[in-house]
């Protein structure tokens, strides 16, 4: 689990501090190189203007009073008024004590100060002059200063629009989703402080972990490698199911190596405009050649490195330029300079050869899903900030969690705990880590949904004839856990089996048997009821599934022989093929081929109606058992079970 840093420095500007504090790899920045430093700019200097401006107008006057003209011009006759200042608009003066207005706060009676201060609007009045003259006032003219005015008339607007102008320039160009920036490579960048994940946060793959632990000692001493005249690999390609841990394992890497990680997904290089791809790859491999020694990791190579010529429909699209580039890239740069680039994908089948061959991608990591040792050390490390209860048992955890990756272990443990926080506990059960299983699994539990009594039955029948075959065949998984509670969209019920070990092969038996367990719930309801129910859809289609593949892929037909009838590439890493089936036999075998899966489903349909006739008994009371508890495991199955081994058991099957 990565961990964030809690420097405030940009990640940049930690680039760029490494960059000059030391040459090599995994220097320190010195002590103030990552002070932020202070930028100047003239909407500042324009703001400061605009404030010295009004406080020089505000303060560079006394507080005068606002008087009508009328007013003004009774005091003028009065003689009351001086220090007259006659402007364009305005009229300023003093008053005198004697003429000062009923109500007004007097200020200190000193001979010859003046005590108010006012101001009126002038009007065109053309008495105004000869009135006082001969009244004797002093006055004087002043023209209005109007700097201020044409300053906010003319200048300010200038200034808002050449703001706009500027933030438009800077939103179509400078950032990054600018449209004159498409050319940039929209790369996330981790400073070596900021990546924060070590091998110590990566568990379950330590296979995967020591094949990279050369990667990480050339970036650390890379004169060790290139004494000898070695050369480190230019680019690793990390291959795996979703969910293994690929990205996490190239950013332990970067954290181990204490270099500056640049992360970017294969569909981010690819835009509508032509040519944008092969720049985005052009870019990100200048600036990771700026902070060398570095790590560029490529998530989901296979959005950009597919194989070239699979376009139905023909021409040289955007998507192959950004792979020429990427080839024409990695063939340029010297691997003395630090730069290593990694991939990840799950689909390396349909990866272009020139991106697997020596030179490029020279060396494949594979990251398989964990077994059960590697489940556990993977949950002790998610569950370090997980408050766990005394009854916690992780290896039993990881017994019932087969085919978990470490993606889907996380979510186990933080289902887990809010299952634990639903009902206000102090810690983390185990019963919790068995509700999360069943949800991940199984789907939400849906005890709400009504169902009518008789469909009820021949759901807890079915269920039962899953368990009951998978009890009395021999190489069936053991059963954990029955329920015949809804859940998910679809399953109304479901019967849980764990393998006791982790498997890589299967045998024929083994999936004989297994063909006997998924027809059990129907070959149960025709015998109870007589009758069959759609509750059996899934079952038959893995069955049919499995019965197919062991004619056309597995060679597993005495009829048809050792031969395989598929020829379309098919990921290790995920349960689909490319497009539909290449069929290259004639219409003979394709029927025969069909004769011998029906005959295999027939068989086994037959041996599976011959153990739950003779274990009727058992079957009824198991159902009944579901009808009134809804749910069977721990001790109470434990015991069923052992009765049911300890029945005679059916006759040995006639291998065909």
């Amino acid at each position: 689990m990565a961990r964030q840093s809690k420097d405030d420095s940009s990640p940049m500007d930690k680039i760029m501090n490494r960059l000059k504090g030391a040459s090599g790899g995994g220097g320190t920045p010195p002590s103030g190189s990552s002070q932020k430093k202070i930028h100047f700019s003239f909407w500042y200097f324009l703001l400061a203007l605009l404030l010295l401006s009004w406080v020089q107008s505000y303060m560079a006057e006394p507080l005068r009073e606002q008087i009508p003209y009328s007013q003004f011009k009774q005091w003028v006759k009065e003689g009351k008024v001086n220090n007259l200042v006659v402007g364009p608009e305005k009229i300023r003066g003093d008053i005198t004590a004697e003429g000062q207005t009923p109500g007004a706060k007097a200020e200190p009676q000193t001979p010859g100060k003046p005590v108010k201060h006012f101001v009126t609007n002038r009007v065109n009045d053309p008495d105004l002059i000869p009135l006082l003259d001969e009244k004797g006032i002093t006055y004087s003219a002043k023209l209005e200063n109007k700097w201020v005015q044409v300053l906010l008339s003319w200048l300010l607007p200038l200034a808002i629009f050449i703001f706009f102008w500027s933030f438009l320039i800077r939103r179509m160009g400078g950032g990054p989703q600018g449209v004159l920036s498409v050319g940039k490579a929209r790369v996330k960048i981790f400073a070596e402080k900021e990546v924060g994940v070590t091998f110590g946060d990566v568990a379950g793959i330590d296979e995967a972990k020591a094949e990279l632990q050369e990667i990480v000692e050339f970036l650390k001493t890379p004169e060790k490698f290139q004494r000898l005249g070695g050369r480190i690999p230019k680019g690793v390609l990390l291959v795996g199911a979703p969910g293994t841990g690929k990205t996490l394992l190239a950013k332990a890497v970067a954290g181990e190596a204490g270099v500056p990680f640049f992360s970017m997904s294969g569909s981010e290089f690819v835009e509508m405009f032509v040519g944008v791809g092969a720049a985005r790859v052009r870019d990100l491999f200048s600036q990771a050649k700026e902070h060398a020694p570095c790590i560029i990791f490529v998530d989901e190579l296979d959005a950009l490195g597919k194989a070239r010529g699979l376009n139905p429909t023909g021409g040289h699209d955007e998507r192959e330029q950004t792979l020429n580039q990427l080839l024409v890239e990695m063939d340029g740069f010297d691997p003395s300079s630090g730069v290593i680039i990694m991939a990840a994908t799950n689909r390396p089948e349909i990866l272009d050869p020139a991106l697997l061959r020596p030179g490029r991608f020279d060396r494949h990591v594979a990251i398989d899903k964990p077994d059960i040792r590697g489940r556990e050390a993977i949950l002790k490390i998610h569950t370090k900030g997980v408050t766990l209860g005394p009854d916690v048992d992780l290896s039993k955890v990881a017994a019932m969690t087969p085919g978990f990756v470490g993606a889907d272990l996380a979510n186990l443990v933080n289902e887990a705990a809010l299952v634990a926080a639903r009902r206000n506990a102090d810690a983390v059960a185990m019963a919790d880590f068995q509700a999360a299983a069943d949800r991940i699994i199984g789907g939400l539990e849906k005890k709400n949904r009504a169902m009518n009594p008789k469909e009820k039955e021949i759901v807890a029948y079915h269920e039962s004839g899953h368990a009951l075959v998978a009890m009395s065949v021999k190489h069936a998984d053991p059963v954990n856990k029955i329920s015949i509670i809804p859940r998910g969209i679809a399953a109304l019920g479901y019967t849980q089996q764990l393998p006791t070990e982790d498997r890589y092969l299967m045998t024929r038996n083994e999936l004989l048997d297994r063909l006997q367990v998924l027809l059990g719930g129907r070959v149960s309801e025709e015998i109870i009821f007589g009758d069959i129910s759609t509750g059996a859809q899934n079952d038959l289609q893995r069955a049919t599934d499995i019965a197919r593949s062991m004619v056309t892929e597995y060679g597993m037909s005495e009829r048809l022989g050792p031969l395989t009838y598929t020829r379309e590439p098919r990921s290790a890493h995920l349960d689909l093929g490319l497009g539909p089936r290449e069929r290259d036999y004639s219409e003979g075998t394709a029927r025969e081929i069909d004769a011998e899966v029906s005959r295999l489903i027939s068989e086994a349909h037959q041996q599976t109606i011959t153990i739950l006739k003779e274990k009727k008994d058992f079957l009824t009371r198991l159902a009944k058992i579901l009808l009134e508890k809804e749910v069977l495991e721990g001790e109470e199955l434990k015991k069923l079970i052992a009765e049911v081994r300890g029945s005679p058991m059916t006759p040995a099957r006639q291998d065909p």
